[in-house]
């Protein structure tokens, strides 16, 4: 099964509070939501990918437990971009200073701003294409590293601000560079 785009424009255009409760009403499904207000509907992963999702999430929240920098979400977090997207990476980091400045209220819904690092993991109903885009889209509202991750190619887009896009072939282990100081991502025991 693969990704349903529906364009609700011009005869529905859903507000952030009822996509959030159209969300909430629908937990069985994840949604995103592009600039332009096209609704999009994702099926659940396979127990491949789900395993591999949480092994990952699992190494960056070990690491983050450590070095208490930012808080860690899984593919479940919303977050409403400055572009008016509402996205949800299947892993991402943001700093504490910045959670710091959201209020509760903030805190609970999808949360207002754009992850200062994601992770994307191509899944069998994922279209690469349309992932190199949302990694796009997560730079240009200001994330400053992202990596896609193609379990079948063993290969992964590293995203960058203002860099070309690298492509690096079968590696063992990722960087968190400069914004996870001392991060590592074993990618052996992803593969």
């Amino acid at each position: 099964m693969t990704s349903l785009i529906l364009n609700l424009k011009p005869a529905i255009e859903l507000t952030d509070e009822q996509f959030f409760q159209l969300c909430q009403a629908n937990q069985d499904f994840r949604f995103e939501r592009t600039a332009t207000g096209e609704l999009i509907v994702m099926p659940p992963t396979g127990g491949e990918t789900g395993n591999r999702n949480a092994g990952i999430t699992a190494q960056l929240w070990l690491w983050n437990d450590q070095k208490q920098l930012g808080l860690v979400f899984d593919s479940s977090t919303g977050f409403k971009l400055p572009n008016g997207a509402d996205r949800s990476p299947d892993a991402s980091w943001l700093k504490l200073e910045r959670w710091n400045t959201l209020n509760q209220e903030q805190k609970e819904k999808f949360i207002p701003l754009c992850p200062d690092f994601v992770i994307e993991l191509l899944s069998p109903s994922d279209n690469l294409r349309m992932l190199q885009d949302k990694m796009k889209e997560y730079l240009d509202n200001g994330t400053r590293l992202g990596w896609l991750i193609n379990c079948k190619a063993q290969q992964v887009e590293i995203y960058r601000s203002n860099q070309k896009v690298e492509v690096i072939q079968s590696p063992a282990t990722l960087s968190g560079e400069d914004v996870l100081t001392g991060f590592v991502l074993d990618l052996e025991k992803i593969w």
